[in-house]
């Protein structure tokens, strides 16, 4: 087949196999060829699963030629962050606690996956256990950015975004607690978003933190992480956090946003405490061009305050560690996953915990694990953890008026583009934790966002962020199609076209 089937978007995939002019099964081997090709530089999967991709693959080839009514998006394929927990397929969250971990049962959004005819090619790389900033803190080894494979892919999600990146997936799956799968899209130049908490079910995903954790979706363009979405997206009763809300139509919002004139009259808001000096030269430039683009095509851009911005760092990095102490207690080594025995001494309850945990968490877990455990403890309960939630208040009570004044609040979705390995490291751990400011703030009100491409600094891609109230996803996606296509004619194609494919000649330089 003469077409290279891997550069085309979900939506194009999805209209030739319905059109009959190439099936999923052509599309899925095209896509496990590309990973063959190119995973031993990029590094994306932990765990490739080709049986699984083609069986599904060619189930739904069966069922379209018998004439079934299939999903809109069935034989499409799709890559799942390692930690999603898949029925039969390891499950190691980036970790060796969970390396040899197989699930005896299915996440809510791996069923829908499933239920909808999504070919999964494998698992995704990741930080451990979502620790991290540039997929650098996983057992199995870096993922690095297809622009540039001496620089990081951002995280935790890295392995998910240099996925459909590097078109080894069109669609990609991703958690976000903290800007986990904005971060990464800005750094890897595709788009990625943060649903409203509690709108696409957390069952069956390996918790860090249970009120700030959130599924999303990847993609190249705002169409196709529209449609994976609202595919993963609507009520689940086995997750006690989620809400009865029916799913919005993500696809006419997208549509609607991609009219003309469609943000006549929107309010963007830039956040006064997320100053413009926070931001690397080109960062600003790249975010500023966009954002004139938007005001040319009609939209209003108005200034709003959020004074409780400057405590939500310090608040995120107590809540998220305090959290994360409290969901990895279960990982003892007497259960499930790794178990490790002290080579002299007595092999008791307490030992065996104590070796497990020592051999089988990497640096960043332990150092988070202590800090919450400390945030959590008595005495310090109330100075720590409860002042930062209410914090947490604040801040949600301060976007609550800001989106008063704005449709949608707007910022550069990092202060810097892609950073080469090693920034992030056991020296200086604090490096990249201020890089967080402008996504944390979506985690802890619980309020959706979305980071798209916003232009080149340097050759490096630069992120556009979009937060909207909670429930208001669908506002999301309009506006962000609306500058996705004024950034795209502006610079004459989309931003994702550029990205270089062949890194065989880099793979021999490149290290991390």
């Amino acid at each position: 087949m003469s077409q290279d089937l891997t550069r085309l978007t979900a939506a194009q995939l999805a209209d030739g196999m319905r059109a009959g002019e190439y099936t999923s099964t052509d599309v899925t081997r095209a896509h496990l060829d590309r990973i063959e090709a190119t995973d031993d530089v990029i590094g994306s999967f932990i765990s490739v699963t080709p049986d699984v991709a083609l069986a599904t693959a060619a189930d739904v080839d069966r069922r379209r030629a018998a004439g079934e009514d299939l999903h809109p998006f069935a034989g499409v394929p799709v890559s799942l962050k390692d930690v999603v927990v898949t029925a039969g397929i390891r499950t190691t969250a980036g970790s060796k606690m969970l390396e040899d971990w197989v699930p005896p049962y299915d996440a809510t959004v791996y069923t829908k996956i499933k239920a909808a005819g999504l070919p999964v090619l494998g698992k995704t790389n990741m930080d451990e256990f979502a620790m991290g900033s540039t997929t650098e803190h996983s057992a199995f080894g870096p993922t690095r950015n297809p622009w540039d494979t001496t620089t990081v892919p951002g995280g935790s999600s890295g392995g998910a975004a240099s996925s459909a990146a590097a078109f080894q997936a069109p669609l990609a799956v991703g958690t976000d607690t903290g800007g986990s799968v904005r971060q990464p899209a800005a750094f890897t130049g595709t788009v990625g978003v943060k649903p409203t908490y509690g709108s696409v079910s957390r069952y069956g995903i390996v918790a860090m933190a249970s009120s700030l954790d959130q599924v999303g979706p990847l993609g190249r363009t705002v169409a196709d992480a529209a449609a994976l979405h609202q595919l993963m997206a609507g009520h689940d009763q086995r997750d006690s956090t989620s809400l009865s809300d029916g799913v919005p139509d993500f696809l006419a919002a997208v549509e609607a946003g991609a009219r003309d004139g469609s943000l006549q009259g929107k309010r963007l808001g830039t956040i006064r405490e997320l100053s413009a000096d926070d931001y690397d030269e080109g960062v600003r430039a790249a975010f500023v061009s966009a954002l004139e683009l938007a005001r040319k095509a009609g939209a209003e851009v108005v200034e709003v305050d959020m004074p409780s911005l400057r405590y939500a760092l310090d608040a995120y990095y107590l809540i998220m560690p305090s959290e994360a102490s409290s969901n990895l207690a279960r990982y003892d080594g007497m259960r499930f996953g790794l178990r490790a025995e002290p080579e002299t001494g007595p092999v008791t309850a307490e030992t065996v915990m104590s070796t497990t945990r020592a051999a089988g968490f990497g640096a960043e877990v332990k150092r988070r694990i202590l800090l919450g455990t400390y945030a959590l403890s008595a005495g310090y309960y109330d100075a720590y953890y409860g002042s930062a939630q209410k914090v947490r208040t604040l801040v949600q009570r301060d976007l609550a008026a800001a989106f008063e004044k704005a449709d949608v609040l707007v910022s550069p979705t990092a202060p810097t583009t892609a950073l080469p390995f090693g920034v992030e490291n056991d020296d200086d751990p604090m490096a990249l934790y201020l890089g967080d400011a402008a996504t944390i703030p979506a985690n802890l009100a619980g309020i959706p966002g979305m980071s798209l491409p916003a232009g080149l600094a340097n050759g490096m891609p630069v992120g556009f962020q979009l937060l909207a109230p909670a429930r208001e996803d669908a506002r999301l996606y309009e506006v962000g199609s609306a500058i996705e296509a004024l950034v795209t004619d502006a610079a004459g194609a989309p931003l994702w076209a550029g990205v270089p494919t062949d890194y065989a000649a880099e793979s021999a330089t490149t290290s991390a």
